[in-house]
């Protein structure tokens, strides 16, 4: 297992060090000047030229790319262009929103798809798996700001149970600041659930047509004793894929309902910025979403050789 690890952590940093590559040439790249954009096409160029030097802009970009990366590695991200404060912080505040967020769509999206995979598989060709088959179809096709629309509509402004946008913050206790974020956990854990669900069924019928079931049915064992003591264990390698899948794109592709229910989140963050030209928050907060990217693979390939041995001995 040690030596399992220790690849994976090899590929990880390899990973990372690429990533922060093609991150940083690939924004820098951009058309637009941001010193040009902040003092508007009318300033005058010694006064770009003194803004460029002030940002550090003025200094080669392989130059502007280690410092940025050394930085990162002690936990600096620089200052972000347009409000003059350190991006770490802005990150920082950001998170508190954007990572719960992703938390409590990922376990809605799981206690959601479990229990109606595990049914649709041990139900095989019934209404109720039809029922289940044809629900997690029309989840995946509903587009996720659509139904955070539809939510809203319902919810905030017809029943008027939740607000329809902003975050209250956690001064005001955990409650609080979970029910400002129940409806985009919803708009974002359904469709995921739909997918999640559908994994696990027909990894599950997989599972089901294997020997070593039949073995445990001939040794006495009914169907339901089977796949909860054999079954279920051994289908949860691609799950793990997926939910591992799943939390990343929460973290990384929640912009739109962001933006749809206005919270103050990464995906915000980046929107913004990107709108001010301010590359050193896109550029950090990208790695960061990589970073979280890869870390989630990388524990997910763990979890792997905990569930199958098997895949110790390969590598």
């Amino acid at each position: 297992m040690v030596r399992y690890t220790f690849k994976r952590l090899l590929s990880l940093m390899l990973s990372l060090a690429i990533a922060s590559l093609v991150i940083f040439f690939v924004i820098e790249v951009a058309p637009g000047d941001p010193a040009q954009f902040m003092l508007g096409m009318n300033a005058q160029p010694d006064t770009v030229a003194a803004l460029r030097a002030e940002l550090g802009l003025d200094v080669p970009k392989w130059e502007r790319y280690l410092n940025w990366v050394g930085g990162m590695l002690v936990g600096d991200f620089g200052t972000s262009y347009t409000y003059r404060t350190p991006v770490a912080g802005m990150i920082a505040d950001r998170m508190w929103v954007s990572l719960p967020l992703a938390l409590y769509a990922l376990t809605l999206s799981t206690l959601i798809a479990f229990p109606a995979g595990i049914y649709a598989a041990a139900r095989r060709g019934t209404p109720g798996d039809v029922a289940v088959m044809g629900a997690t179809q029309l989840g995946v096709a509903i587009p996720n700001f659509w139904f955070a629309m539809m939510l809203v509509l319902v919810f905030a402004i017809n029943l008027r149970w939740f607000s329809a946008g902003g975050f209250a913050g956690w001064d005001d206790g955990l409650w609080t600041g979970l029910h400002s974020l129940t409806l985009p956990a919803i708009a974002l854990a359904l469709p995921q659930a739909a997918i999640l669900a559908r994994v696990m069924r027909s990894s599950l019928l997989d599972i089901l047509g294997e020997d070593f079931m039949r073995t445990a049915r001939a040794k006495g064992l009914t169907r339901r004793q089977a796949l909860w003591r054999h079954g279920l264990r051994n289908a949860l390698i691609p799950v793990l894929t997926i939910i591992g899948l799943q939390f990343a794109f929460l973290i990384a592709g929640g912009i739109i309902i962001e933006q749809v229910f206005y919270l103050p989140g990464l995906g915000r963050l980046i929107f913004q910025s990107i709108s001010s030209r301010d590359l050193i928050v896109v550029e950090s907060v990208v790695m960061l979403l990589v970073f979280a990217v890869i870390v989630v693979n990388f524990l997910v390939d763990l979890a792997y050789a905990i569930v199958d041995p098997r895949l110790r001995s390969r590598t």
